[in-house]
Formats: structure tokens, sequence, C-alpha cells
């Protein structure tokens, strides 16, 4: 009895069926032909935390640069005083108070009126996240570039020039930020303005910015002098060395490449940070100044009211915990895609 012949039926599926994988697998080439920046691209775009942060940074920042149209369509600006000249009942009540409930929150005012001053509170929330995102940003780009100048200046020279830079970055560290901000914001107004002289709000963004700068730049300064005392003794510097690189090739080519990763990961974390500062700094009056919009000036207002009317305290509140919370859970995934290791 002969054995039964395989049918030709077989073959020809398990030849399509391997032609199918073959097809829908990726090969191990196409995965090696991928850059670190791809693969970290892939890994964030997994994270849904951090997904959804960069979509709500990504709003508040087309928010603060959108903040004059917005408020051109919503027919209202943040200074006028709404309702000042209008009879006691219309808008306000004999105490300032707006008449309607939740801070006079209706279809002209969405967000409701500042109490006694009358000001829309929705198109003061718009301008003072645009300044104080302005300053942030500005105070986080200057402390990068001083901080990656530093520490890898310091880090690559060693001996003296890295002892000098070490004992200033402990010397800047070691100072209490805040009580220094207080104290010496008044000595730097003083040296451009006089003292009867009001002081314009372009001078005090400009001060406070050169203030964080020179208290924010050390803590960048030190993490890259570290990473450079380490990647200075590796065989890919030793190399560029050999081979008659100057010191400015093997700072640009061999070692900056592999010093994006701190450097763009303490940058997504040093912003939120600037921003609370800058607001705690207008909160306690030596910052951004009332009439000028900004979150620490709303919630320095709206610390006032609240006994009576939260409303005014709600908004500038709620969004700028949004903000820095979004913000920071952006930088751990930052973080965590660029570096699978330190992965939680």
């Amino acid at each position: 009895m002969t054995p039964p012949t395989p049918s030709a039926a077989a073959p020809l599926e398990v030849t399509e069926e391997s032609a199918e994988k073959s097809i829908t697998s990726p090969s191990p080439k196409a995965n090696e032909s991928r850059s670190p920046g791809q693969l970290a691209w892939r890994r964030f775009k997994r994270d849904r935390t951090g997904v959804i942060s960069a979509y709500i940074v990504i709003f508040f920042f087309v928010i603060a640069v959108a903040a004059p149209l917005i408020a051109k369509l919503y027919g209202k600006n943040p200074y006028d005083q709404y309702g000042q000249d209008a009879p006691i009942g219309t808008l306000f009540n004999e105490s300032g108070y707006p008449i309607k409930p939740n801070g006079g929150i209706d279809a002209n005012f969405w967000f409701g009126l500042e109490p006694q001053m009358g000001r829309d509170v929705f198109t003061f929330l718009l301008y003072g996240i645009r300044t104080s995102l302005m300053i942030a940003t500005i105070t986080t780009i200057l402390v990068t570039v001083i901080g990656v100048i530093v520490g890898v200046s310091a880090g690559y020279l060693g001996g003296k020039t890295d002892y000098l830079v070490s004992r200033i970055i402990d010397i800047v560290l070691s100072f209490p930020s805040t009580l220094f901000f207080i104290a010496f914001t008044p000595v730097v107004y003083g040296i451009f303005w006089a003292a009867d002289e009001e002081i314009p709000a372009w001078g005090r963004g400009v001060c406070l910015v050169v203030l964080l700068t020179a208290f924010g730049w050390a803590s960048i300064a030190r993490l890259l002098r570290g990473q450079v005392l380490a990647l200075r003794e590796r065989e890919f510097v030793e190399a560029a060395k050999v081979t008659g690189a100057s010191p400015t090739r093997i700072i640009f080519k061999e070692l900056l490449p592999n010093l994006w990763t701190p450097i763009l990961i303490q940058s997504t974390l040093a912003l939120p940070a600037f921003v609370t500062a800058e607001a705690g700094l207008a909160f306690l009056g030596v910052g951004i100044q009332d009439p000028t919009p900004d979150w620490g000036v709303m919630i320095q207002r709206g610390a006032q009211f609240y006994t009576d009317d939260i409303t005014f305290m709600i908004f500038p509140g709620v969004s700028m915990i949004i903000f820095v919370l979004a913000f920071n859970l952006l930088g751990d995934s930052v973080r965590d895609a660029l570096d699978p290791k330190s992965k939680r």
C-alpha cells in the first residue's frame, strides 16, 4: 500500500502564509536602520500620558501666542474696566462685587469680572499666560545656553578651570534664591531707574529674566560638567585627539551629540519651575505688578477677594496647576523616551 501523496494545495498554503508573515512582520534590518531619535519618538508616541501632556502644553503656548487675536475676536481687552460708569446694580453691587453669581459669568464675560476693578477675567488670563510663558521661556533658553557653555567648558578643560568653575557653581547653588530675588530686585531696579520713576512693565520683565538666569544656570552646568568628565575619557574622544581634531571640533562633533538627552530633559523640567518662580515673585510684589496681566498678579488679586468670591482666583490657579503638571509629566515622558533604562 502506497502512502498518500501530499496534495498540491498544502505547500501553496504554507507558501502564502510565510509570504504574508514576511510582508507584515518588520525585518531586523528595518529596526536596526532607525536612528536613536526615531526610536525615542516611537517610544514617546506609545506613552499616552506624555502625548496628552504635549497637547496640553502646545495648547497653552498657542493661547499665549494668539492672545491678541483671541481678545480681538472676543471683543474685550485686559485693561478696560467694565461697568465702572454704569449705575450700581447693573454689573456690580455697592461693595464692588459682581451682582451675578460665580463672579459675574455670563455670555458677555465668559470668566466673569474682577471685583472692584471690573476687568474681564478671560482676556486678563490670556495675557497673563502670555506674560508668564514669555518670561519663563526666555529664561529657560538663556539658562540652558549658559549652562551648556560653562558645564562643557569646565568638564573638558579640567584642571584649574574646572576647579574654579566648580567653586562658582557651588556658591551659586548655595544661595537661597527666593530670598535673594526679593532682596536684589529693588537693587537692580535702582540701577536703571530713579526712586521716584515708574518702572515700565518691560523693565520688570527684563530684570526678572536677568535674576532668574543668574541663579538658574548652575544646576544644568554642574550636571553637564559631570557628563563631560565621563565622556572625555571614552575611546571615541581619544581617537579624535589622536587624529589631530581641535578642541572645538571635539566639543561640537563628539561631546555635544552625546549630551542632547540631559540638556533636553533639564530644559523641560526647568521651564515649569521658572513659571512658578515668576508667579511667586509677582505674588510677593517684586516681579510683574498690576495692571500688567500675569499669573502671579491674578492670584495676588484673587487672594484679596477669595473670602467673598473665589471665582477670580480659581481660573489662574487651576490653569497654572494644569500647565505645570502637564509640563512636568511631559518632561518625565521625554526622559523615559530618550533613556529607556530610566523608565519607572
